[in-house]
């Protein structure tokens, strides 16, 4: 339950009582969390970008720093660092020029903007920004991406920021058009829009691998990318409902992408947007242990970084006072606003066959290649079943069929 200051705030169309979340991925968080925290506020103020006190406080309130410590849980310190400095920078871009919420947005201009930003990264010295704070924060962190990369790093965190910020893109102009996406549509773009591929670059820099570009680039390793980044960005859009819901545009999520195209309410299209959800949950699970089992060490490694981008986003989502006392509905943040969220130990949906979304039906063509082809290796650790727990309440669940055993945040 959120944690309110003064009288509580209206609440949005899907409440501040979210459904529980099957999550059956263990969760970790960088040791030097608050050192590092330390590090990246002196970093922002350096840099000059805020306005007043008041951006700098919402900025520091993304809690970008336990974001990317949750994310990359074992991570060197110094990428790390520069990792939770490229978050800020992006929250404030997406603050500023992405999602605005504004109903006169120039995709044109966005799209200008979008294309500079990455030659800045690519090509050292290609003077295509200006000379703003905001502008030299980006050099600065572009020329220190350079440093701690490898070449071939620095060539997945450029393609991961061009992918981010052609779905930025492709959003703005939904908007300027007044065009709510299918479900397809949203189901393919969406983890772009979330900087799936951008994140994840960072956790082979951070943890020191490289996946080799055979493995990685794998059908069934693309396939499970993409899951998760899907799983990530509904989590994301539950979290974030409240923030947006005063738009002048209807946001673009996957609660109001059903509620659209099938007609229903925002309470019946969030049942259905969990199963949604938990049927792309019980994919990756499945994808991801099988794959698992002829992984190579850098491979693994990897897999492992797609479940603690799961979990780790959940977690940092519910105490984030970005999403947990949404600026407008706050002046300023507050200190220990949560969602309070619940877990439940089965998934909304039990179904494990494919979603009937062209966009994503290949997920499951995948598993399907690879339950084909012979098991020379043992199974899979990554997947962890929750412990059984003594007498646990049983609640009608959230979304659909089947009860849920839902315990609080505090006991995972």
């Amino acid at each position: 339950m959120l944690v309110p200051y003064g009288p509580p705030p209206r609440a949005s169309a899907i409440g501040w009582r979210l459904p529980p979340f099957y999550c059956p991925i263990p969760d970790a968080v960088h040791p030097r969390r608050d050192a590092l925290e330390k590090q990246a506020v002196a970093w922002l103020d350096a840099t000059g970008i805020f306005r007043d006190a008041t951006d700098r406080a919402w900025s520091i309130a993304t809690h970008s720093t336990d974001f990317s410590c949750r994310m990359i849980p074992h991570g060197r310190d110094e990428p790390l660092l520069l990792f939770i400095e490229w978050n800020h920078w992006a929250f404030a871009l997406d603050d500023i020029w992405h999602d605005t919420g504004a109903a006169d947005v120039n995709t044109a201009h966005i799209v200008d903007l979008n294309a500079r930003i990455s030659r800045c990264l690519e090509a050292p010295g290609s003077a295509m920004l200006g000379d703003s704070p905001f502008d030299a924060a980006l050099e600065d962190l572009a020329a220190r991406t350079r440093a701690v990369a490898t070449p071939v790093q620095l060539r997945r965190v450029a393609e991961g920021m061009r992918d981010w910020l052609f779905g930025a893109s492709w959003q703005v102009s939904n908007i300027e058009r007044g065009v709510m996406p299918t479900l397809s549509d949203y189901v393919a773009l969406r983890p772009s829009i979330n900087g799936t591929r951008f994140s994840l670059a960072w956790s082979e820099i951070a943890n020191g691998f490289e996946v080799p570009a055979t493995e990685l680039a794998s059908a069934p390793v693309q396939a499970l990318t993409e899951a998760a980044g899907f799983v990530v960005s509904c989590d994301n859009d539950l979290f974030s409902y409240a923030k947006e819901d005063d738009h002048e545009t209807t946001d673009q999520n996957i609660v109001n992408v059903l509620a659209h195209h099938n007609g229903t309410s925002h309470e019946q299209a969030l049942t259905e947007a969990l199963a949604t959800r938990d049927r792309a949950m019980t994919l990756f699970l499945n994808l991801r242990d099988r794959i698992a089992r002829d992984a190579g060490p850098d491979l693994r490694r990897y897999l492992e970084a797609l479940g603690h981008y799961i979990a780790g986003c959940i977690r940092w989502m519910n105490e984030a006072p970005r999403y947990a006392s949404p600026r407008n509905r706050y002046d300023l943040p507050v200190p220990g606003a949560t969602y309070g969220i619940t877990w439940r130990d089965t998934p909304s949906d039990p179904a494990t066959g494919p979603l009937p979304i062209p966009s994503a039906a290949w997920w499951w063509d995948q598993l399907d290649a690879l339950a084909h082809t012979p098991r020379n290796h043992r199974t899979s650790d990554l997947h962890h079943e929750p412990s059984p727990r003594r007498a646990p309440a049983e609640e009608p669940s959230a979304g659909g069929a089947g009860t849920a055993v839902e315990r609080s945040a505090a006991e995972v």
